[in-house]
């Protein structure tokens, strides 16, 4: 199974989705600047369907656009299908469908998630959208497996270098591992942790990354006030910018075939698109 053409770096971000028809200037601009800067890929953040995808990949000429992650509750397989169908018609090759199973916090008709995806995975693959253009938001081992058999690979969301290792272990040499990683552009350790603990809050409600977490042998410590310094060190890049070169190469040398950087800004919206940061980034990669 081929791997989708993305590149060793993307950009990971809330903002690059709207449903505002007065945004899609703003966001066709930001994408062809993201790809003038040299990366692989854009994963639109949040439960984000192929729709969204349209303005960049026409803004564009190379770049892959993926969902950064559909959730399955969200959009029924056949529209999505029928949305898949379309885009690739008018852009073949550009698109990557990411599909999640959210949280059940988060999902009103969540049930039995992994049976669910794989039934989801059946009518895909009834309805002709291709295995290996779409990735799973996969942190367990089961999810993973279902990645390297159903999908093209896995994205996953919240982890750290050692959660790459054993991605790759499950996946094998083949299939893609884009790992997602948040980045802090702070080099003064309080700031940006205080930075980190304000974003990670949300995430330390939901159960499928802190049992992630204390299957990585972190503790229910390591989880409580925002997280300990040893959890936000684990899971944000912070500091100048060989640090947060060192970090990214980190989960390259565990497995990764492409990561997936979301720049946290202190203080912004969960929605902006902090281009300033994305550039110095660019910067430090390059």
């Amino acid at each position: 199974m081929a791997k989708q053409n993305t590149g060793r770096y993307g950009i990971w971000s809330i903002g690059l989705r709207s449903e505002d028809p007065a945004r899609r200037g703003e966001l066709a601009e930001v994408a062809a600047e993201l790809e003038e800067l040299g990366f692989g890929a854009v994963w639109l953040g949040g439960s984000t369907g192929v729709r969204h995808a349209v303005p960049l990949i026409e803004a564009t000429t190379r770049l892959t656009v993926a969902t950064g992650i559909q959730s399955i509750w969200q959009y029924e397989a056949g529209d999505t299908a029928t949305e898949y169908a379309a885009l690739e018609a008018a852009h073949p090759g550009r698109f990557l469908l990411g599909l999640g199973v959210s949280h059940a916090k988060l999902a009103d008709r969540y049930r039995r998630p992994y049976a669910a995806m794989v039934a989801y995975l059946d009518a895909l693959d009834a309805a002709g959208v291709p295995a290996e253009r779409r990735v799973l938001a996969a942190l367990g081992p089961k999810m993973l497996r279902l990645s390297r058999d159903r999908a093209a690979g896995s994205h996953p969301y919240l982890v750290t270098p050692e959660h790459t290792a054993e991605a790759r272990e499950a996946l094998g040499d083949g299939p893609l591992l884009a790992p997602e990683l948040k980045v802090i552009l702070e080099t003064d350790p309080t700031r940006a942790r205080t930075t980190a603990r304000a974003h990670l809050s949300f995430y330390l409600d939901l159960p499928n990354y802190t049992n992630t977490f204390l299957r990585l042998g972190f503790t229910k410590a390591d989880l409580t006030d925002g997280g300990s310094d040893r959890l936000i060190d684990a899971v944000y890049a912070w500091g100048d910018e060989n640090r947060i070169r060192g970090r990214v190469d980190e989960f390259h040398a565990a497995g990764a075939d492409h990561v997936a950087l979301q720049v946290i800004d202190d203080g912004a919206a969960g929605d902006a698109l902090p281009r300033e940061g994305w550039r110095r980034v660019a910067a430090l990669l390059g």
